[in-house]
């Protein structure tokens, strides 16, 4: 069985995970790794450096910062890759990329396709309470995370799941997918699953500015906003004397019916923590944060 050469477009660590897993397959050689250069890097809340892994397993390495410029799809061509894997690559493949591998180019998206197709998956997956989820690989088309499915790997939500557990589920659901596909893809086999339209969900861009708190909402809805920003994204904030104060880790507290105080004004506070007071008589303690580096004013009011 002839070896296949896979080409890698990505700069994130779903993109190491599969350098990995093509570079120990024993019937894949890696042709190059396309990635951003490290001055770019924060194009990307979740960048890696990718050239010394790449160097390690003597593959060339081509820093591109459009892959769909005319010179970048030259250097692609001459590549000489069978398929293209694009993992953690924010940009659209146009049509010419597409044309220089006839149909078999591989995505890569943190969701359970047709759920939640488009941008931030993860975030949204905690912000909709989704209980169950899944890491997709599919054949890139011309549309936006609707390409035919290759594999799908499911898996549970936690009930406090965060940003950065949900993120290592979907790194360890990656790396059992490839394993499973490179095997069938270097014997011929091409899983084609149609994906069904009248499931098809879509999550938009989110921004930073879009963890900005609203204390007015119920601690509960908070925490969700928290659990979902977190590491390795931007995070959740508020504003406390004119500065920026993230929030990385908080706990729901029982004390909020036993307060009366303003949204967002803190309840309580110890060397180590801080509480607030949120909508529906409800209350947050916070125990991780940044910004500050002690806990704010006994009844000083964030969000000013």
């Amino acid at each position: 069985m002839p070896t296949k050469r896979a080409l890698l477009i990505g700069a994130v660590e779903t993109t190491r995970i599969a350098l990995d897993a093509i570079a120990r397959h024993p019937g894949w050689e890696i042709a190059a790794v396309v990635t951003l250069d490290p001055a770019l890097a924060d194009r990307h809340s979740d960048f890696v450096d990718l050239e010394p892994a790449a160097r390690e397993q003597g593959c060339p390495v081509i820093h591109v910062d459009n892959i769909n410029r005319e010179e970048t799809l030259s250097a692609i061509g001459d590549m000489g890759a069978d398929i293209a894997f694009v993992m953690g690559w924010s940009q659209i493949c146009g049509q010419a990329f597409r044309d220089l591998f006839l149909d078999r180019v591989v995505g890569y998206h943190p969701a359970a396709l047709p759920r939640l197709r488009g941008r931030a998956a993860i975030p949204w997956t905690i912000l909709q309470q989704e209980p169950i989820t899944a890491g997709t690989l599919f054949w890139i088309d011309a549309g936006t995370d609707t390409g035919a499915i290759l594999d799908q790997q499911y898996f549970h939500v936690a009930p406090m799941e965060t940003a950065a557990t949900l993120y290592a589920k979907h790194m360890r659901a990656l790396a059992i997918m490839l394993d499973r596909s490179l095997g069938r893809i270097a014997a011929g086999e091409m899983p084609r699953m149609v994906q069904d339209e009248s499931c098809a969900t879509w999550a938009a861009r989110r921004t930073p500015m879009d963890g900005l708190i609203d204390w007015r909402q119920s601690a509960a809805d908070v925490l969700r906003l928290i659990r979902a920003t977190g590491h390795p994204y931007p995070g959740a904030f508020t504003r406390s004397s004119g500065a920026d104060l993230h929030i990385w880790e908080a706990a729901l507290s029982d004390v909020g019916e036993r307060h009366a105080a303003s949204a967002g004004q803190v309840i309580a506070r110890t060397a180590e923590s801080f509480t607030l007071y949120c909508g529906q008589a409800t209350a947050l303690t916070v125990t991780q944060w940044s910004g500050l580096d002690k806990p704010p004013k006994l009844h000083a009011i964030l969000g000013d």
